[in-house]
């Protein structure tokens, strides 16, 4: 739950101060959809690629404001103390698991708006990580439990 309100906080920010609508995405993203756990260890999150690229140091600058620090430019990852928030782009959904980020779902919780992908959105995001070499190793068996769940909850 903690990282979920951490979240909702970011949100509440990326939503005033940079008129986005973060997509919770990820492990944590993925509890939110289904109600069940999957251990996140971190926050990811998608936004408009604009933020990474001509408004990176604005976005910059508000996460620093809310006490992260950039450890890894490349990858656009946050600490602050235990908790790592990565970012990426938004856009990338359709060219790499064909989902269609504008008809995705806006959700409100404690004044902060964002998105979720849906279960069958998951579903082609996790079969495209298993093609991924690099994700099926670090990740070992995560991305194919994940969707072995999916699959039961979708039969439901």
């Amino acid at each position: 739950m903690k990282l979920y309100n951490e979240f909702i906080n970011i949100a509440k920010t990326l939503n005033k101060e940079l008129d986005i609508t973060p997509l919770l995405y990820g492990s944590l993203g993925l509890e939110k959809v289904t109600g069940l756990n999957f251990s996140p260890e971190d926050i990811a999150i998608l936004i408009p690629l604009i933020f990474l690229e001509e408004q990176w140091e604005k976005l910059k600058k508000i996460m620093e404001l809310q006490g992260y620090k950039l450890v890894d430019l490349h990858e656009h990852e946050f600490r602050k103390t235990n908790t790592k928030i990565g970012i990426a782009y938004i856009e990338d959904l359709k060219p790499f698991a064909d989902v269609d980020y504008h008809n995705l779902g806006v959700f409100e919780d404690d004044g902060a708006k964002y998105h979720l992908l849906t279960i069958d959105d998951y579903l082609k995001v996790y079969n495209m990580s298993l093609l991924d070499g690099y994700r099926r190793t670090k990740k070992s068996n995560k991305d194919q439990n994940k969707i072995n769940i999916l699959n039961k909850l979708i039969q439901y």
